[in-house]
């Protein structure tokens, strides 16, 4: 019973011990109990405290964290952290280590909402000082910003990252502008002045940052002014330049800027520029030119549009100047439609004149009635000389020309010849553009399938003779303005053409008349001779000494005794013993008809009956001029034309010795 009484008494000693100790660890942390909190940190000024560690699970412990705080001071340095355009805050970050200590030298990084604030430096970085606080400025983004935002600041220390945060709200600025200025307050036409206005925030300069104020008006908007569209404040108040352009009136300038609600206005005088000169423009038509009255039609007008253009000393257009127009001389006969009118937006003024019933010239004068100075005459200017003409065509100033009068006729051909016409009128003047000219031909064809003949431009053209039947010419036909008056030519293969132009009262007319050359040699005369030579046979040239060398001349004609068409070449051939120099001319030149007297006559009316053809000069020595011996020399004298045709003449020389 003893040892049993032991026993049971041991066991319960064993269990109260256990007991105990249990409550033991319990209240010193053992085992599974909660874990204890560990603060961080408190920044400087007004903001956030940053958090430490905290304890673990299973009776260890957390070691405590490095901390960021985040706080914000004014310029005074009293802590708020109540953003406006008006006022600047320092944010300032405090970096603590895990012992609570400050962090030197660490980089911090600032980010908040660049709508509502924004950081100076821009990069929003800085070094935190032996007190381990890092500082950048920060002020409202806009004038107009308003709101509340947050500032975050990262940091590493250890190789730990680690941030805080702080809240700050923005207060909109009230800005005002004070009074637009310029100096001078009115300036002459195209002056200048400066302009001027302070912002302010109530009764003072606002300075804390620059604020942009735009500037506009109306003349500078029409291009009449300059002025710079944006400038910023400089200490609280703006400048810029105003320059007139030729604004001619008085211009409102208004200033406004974003964050200020009411804009500013000043009105600025600004003199009219004078007018400087009056300048002729021009006239329509452009050759200054126009007919008497009652002559129009066919692209004559009797009606100048004259414009004018005035201009200040700067060369720039005036509107609204009156401007009296006058003829000169004082008597002209012509009409000035207006003898007054105003200048439009782009300076100009315009008048019109007709013409009366005389030929002539004239001038208009436009005059700026007022502007003399000092006794001096009034401001004006005078057209170019305007011509009054008839604008028709006049019997003496009407050419007609060919460019070949001797073309190849016994061929088809489109373009044998040009034949162009020139017309003026009774000044002399080229009749106007457009002027109608009808050509007829007793042979060939003449013209265009449209026209019959060609207008003219600038009083000339040209149409083309073509070669083709009919190849002989009918007496009076076709009927012309000039046969009317004067019989064609009646020569055998002598075209005579005619080239008219009438307004349906007056007509005008030239005539020219054009070889229809055939294309072989049937008539030659040798040296003036008056009969042709046989050349059915050899033409002999009789004898001459060795030593010397026969010249002789022949006269080429074709069947009707015309020339030779233009062109032909002439040649010596097939020479034996004997030398030959180079032909003269060696082709046919252009021949014009020609009367009796051999002078040329063009029109074809005075052509003689005789031969019209060209004479050739030719040249023949012996081959043994040195060494005399008698010989015989034989030749050829060729003549091609233009169409191929060829004719050869045989002749013979001889030649003897003393």
């Amino acid at each position: 019973m003893n040892d049993f009484k032991n026993d049971s008494t041991a066991r319960h000693g064993v269990r109260v011990a256990g007991l105990l100790m249990a409550m033991v660890l319990t209240a010193c942390g053992g085992g599974g109990g909660n874990p204890g909190a560990v603060s961080g940190g408190t920044g400087s000024g007004s903001g956030s405290t940053g958090t430490g560690g905290t304890g673990g699970t299973g009776g260890t412990t957390t070691p405590a964290a490095p901390t960021v705080s985040v706080g914000f001071t004014n310029a005074a340095g009293a802590s708020t952290n109540a953003l406006s355009g008006a006022t600047l805050l320092t944010v300032n970050a405090t970096v603590l280590d895990a012992d609570k200590k400050p962090v030197p030298n660490a980089i911090v990084t600032f980010a908040t909402d660049n709508t509502l604030a924004v950081f100076s430096p821009t990069a929003a970085t800085a070094l935190t000082d032996v007190n381990g606080v890092a500082k950048v400025s920060m002020r409202a983004a806009s004038l107009a910003s308003g709101g509340a935002g947050t500032v975050t600041a990262t940091s590493s220390v250890a190789g730990t990252t680690v941030s805080g945060t702080a809240n700050y709200s923005v207060g909109t600025t009230t800005l005002t502008f004070g009074t637009l200025s310029a100096s001078p307050a009115s300036i002459q036409a195209y002056g200048s002045t400066v302009l001027s206005v302070d912002v302010l925030n109530g009764s003072s300069k606002y300075t804390d940052q620059q604020v942009n104020v735009s500037f506009s008006s109306a003349c500078v908007t029409a291009g009449k002014a300059t002025l710079a569209a944006t400038v910023p404040t400089n200490n609280g108040t703006v400048q810029t330049v105003y320059r007139d352009k030729g604004c001619a009136n008085n211009d409102i300038i208004t200033v406004t800027a974003a964050g200020i609600a009411k804009s500013a206005s000043a009105t600025l005088a600004i003199a009219p520029p004078a007018a400087a000169s009056v300048q002729f423009v021009g006239a329509t038509p452009t050759a200054q030119s126009i007919v008497v009255r009652g002559n129009g039609g066919n692209g004559r007008t009797e009606t100048a549009i004259l414009t004018y253009k005035v201009v200040d000393i700067f060369g720039n257009p005036l509107a609204g100047q009156r401007v009296d127009f006058t003829p000169v001389p004082a008597g002209a006969d012509v009409v000035i439609n207006k003898a007054s009118d105003t200048t439009d937006a782009t300076g100009s003024v315009v008048t019109t004149v007709n013409s009366g019933a005389t030929a002539m010239s004239f001038r208009v004068q436009a005059t700026l009635r007022g502007t003399g100075t000092n006794g001096g005459s009034d401001i004006s200017t005078l057209s170019d000389s305007i011509v009054v003409t008839t604008g028709l065509p006049v019997q003496r100033a009407f050419s007609l020309s060919s460019g070949t009068f001797n073309v190849n006729g016994d061929i088809d051909s489109p373009q044998a010849t040009t034949l162009q016409v020139m017309l003026a009128d009774a000044f002399s003047n080229p009749v106007p553009d457009g002027t109608p000219v009808v050509f007829q031909t007793n042979m060939g064809a003449v013209g265009t399938s449209d026209k019959g003949g060609c207008n003219t431009t600038n009083g000339l053209c040209t149409v083309f003779l073509r070669t083709q039947n009919p190849r002989v010419a009918t007496p009076g036909l076709p009927l012309s303005p000039c046969n009317a008056v004067t019989p064609d030519a009646t020569r055998p293969g002598l075209a005579t053409i005619c080239a008219s132009s009438t307004d349906g009262t007056n007509t005008v007319y030239a005539r020219t008349a054009i070889f229809f050359s055939g294309g072989f040699v049937k008539n030659v005369y040798m040296d003036g001779s008056a009969v042709p030579l046989d050349l059915s046979k050899t033409v002999d040239l009789g004898s001459i000494s060795g030593s010397a060398t026969k010249v002789f001349s022949l006269q080429l004609n074709d069947v009707n005794n015309n020339p030779m068409p233009f062109g032909s070449q002439v040649e010596i051939t097939s020479m034996l013993n004997g030398n030959a120099a180079p032909v003269v001319p060696a082709t046919v030149p252009n021949i014009a008809p020609h009367s009796t007297t051999n002078v040329d006559d063009p029109t074809g009316l005075t052509v003689g009956s005789g031969p019209q053809g060209y004479t050739h000069v030719f040249s023949i020595s012996s081959t043994s001029s040195t060494n005399c011996a008698p010989a015989q020399a034989s030749f050829n004298v060729t003549v091609t034309s233009p169409s191929g045709s060829v004719t050869s003449i045989p002749f013979k020389l001889s030649f003897t010795c003393p």
